[in-house]
């Protein structure tokens, strides 16, 4: 959910403080004020969750000092400046410095309220960008979200780690849905090139002309960025759908690379979709460019193949829908369990993705089935259970652990009230949480 925006008032007047701090707080904002800007300086760092409205004219640091130390610090902060009347031009030099915005006493309160929307809205923009860009940089917390303990989602992380350290270019293939864009962006934030580029392109979405220009160039004086090949020098490249490029551009990819030597100073990772029955990323390139490609090469699991992953999934996905439309998350029965396990998910993890959202939003309505929603769910408009049978133990078990695992989701790791509420004795409990390795205190 999207971190609430904070508003710190900065002024030396207690009573212009607590005016703007009163209309402001009528309005929704959660706001915090000071009497200095040394006193706001102690809390204002480089990610403060909020904007700044200050008085420009104050004792000790005054508010242009104050702007000027807080764009050395953030440059990208919002702060709004107050001045006196007929301030102007010091507004204008507050706006030349950085300043969002200025409001001259005495100001409309609406008017300050439609700039506070406005530079608030502006900033959770910019800090949802930078928490993007550290959780897309940060190896640990990628590989937090290929969760999973199936045997091939623990291959799948280990292949990640040993292949990320190497520098041979990677190919990726596996059927949509099933997270290889994701596996890329790990293999790069795990590996020695983390601090570098990360340069994606899509190769379906371009034209053969403007992808030709796109990754090799040439560039027109008017562009705005270099070729990707060269963007991405000393990091990674990242060629999505690597199986549309025409033959033309595979042998151009292929004298980018062969130019390069060994090691090479920008990796290529290719992205391949298994779509059409019976074809692969092999049948789909040239022979000498595939070898170089798959020289190093990963195989991401369909979701078909993760055996009680698909709880695991459900549940992390329901609850996290469900904390977004503020509801509660529906409780799956064992009939259910067995029919999300049985589905063939041709989708993979987007179709996942989608039938748990679908399944809050119906729960929270009191009506539907997850098995209507199997039935109807647009990325499979066929039957929905595999003809593949699995033995009766392997749903009952793979129902137990989703079952303990939500109870103690649910009570934050309270062993009393789980075993309250499923009626089972301690040593029991303790018994199945090791079978299942669930720790306790995952769930504090």
């Amino acid at each position: 959910m999207a971190q609430a925006m904070k508003i710190a008032i900065v002024d030396d007047e207690q009573d212009m403080r607590q005016s703007i701090s009163q209309w402001l707080a009528l309005s929704g904002y959660d706001t915090e004020t000071f009497a200095s800007a040394e006193d706001a300086l102690k809390v204002l760092g480089p990610d403060y969750p909020g904007i700044v409205i200050s008085d420009i004219k104050m004792p000790g640091m005054d508010g242009m000092q104050f702007l000027k130390k807080l764009m050395g610090n953030d440059s990208s902060l919002p702060v709004i400046m107050i001045t006196g009347h007929g301030d102007v031009p010091m507004a204008v030099e507050a706006m030349r410095v950085g300043a969002f915005d200025f409001l001259e006493k005495p100001f409309n309160p609406d008017r300050m309220s439609e700039l506070a929307k406005k530079a608030t809205a502006r900033r959770r923009l910019v800090m949802d960008t930078r928490a993007l860009r550290r959780e897309l940089s940060d190896g640990g917390q990628l590989m937090k979200k290929l969760i999973g303990q199936s045997p091939v989602m623990e291959r799948l992380r280990e292949d990640i780690l040993d292949l990320g350290q190497a520098d041979g270019h990677v190919l990726i293939d596996g059927e949509t849905g099933t997270g290889k864009t994701l596996v890329a962006h790990a293999l790069h934030a795990v590996g020695s090139r983390a601090g570098k580029k990360f340069v994606l392109i899509s190769c379906s979405a371009y034209e053969e002309d403007a992808l030709s220009k796109r990754l090799f160039g040439p560039m027109m004086p008017e562009d705005a960025t270099l070729p990707a090949i060269e963007e991405a020098r000393g990091g990674t490249l990242v060629l999505e759908d690597i199986e549309t490029l025409s033959e033309a551009l595979q042998a151009k990819l292929l004298s980018a690379i062969n130019e390069q030597g060994t090691p090479a100073e920008t990796r290529i990772v290719a992205i391949s979709n298994l779509q059409e029955a019976g074809r692969t990323s092999e049948d789909a390139l040239r022979s000498d460019l595939f070898y170089r490609l798959a020289a190093l090469r990963i195989t991401v699991p369909p979701l078909r193949q993760r055996g009680e992953d698909i709880l695991s999934l459900f549940t992390r996905l329901s609850d996290q829908f469900a904390d977004e439309y503020g509801c509660e998350a529906p409780q799956v029965s064992a009939q259910e369990a067995a029919q999300l396990l049985q589905a063939p998910w041709p989708g993979n993890v987007r179709q996942l993705i989608n039938v748990a959202e679908r399944a809050v939003l119906q729960s929270r309505r009191g009506s539907g089935t997850i098995a209507s929603l199997l039935m109807s769910d647009p990325d499979e408009m066929q039957p929905v259970m595999t003809t593949e049978g699995k033995p009766l133990k392997e749903y009952v078990e793979a129902f137990e652990r989703m079952l303990i695992d939500n109870t103690m989701r649910r009570h934050k790791g309270s062993i009393a009230s789980v075993m309250e509420e499923l009626c089972l004795p301690r040593r029991t409990l303790n018994e199945k949480m090791a079978k299942y390795q669930l720790q306790r205190a995952d769930y504090l």
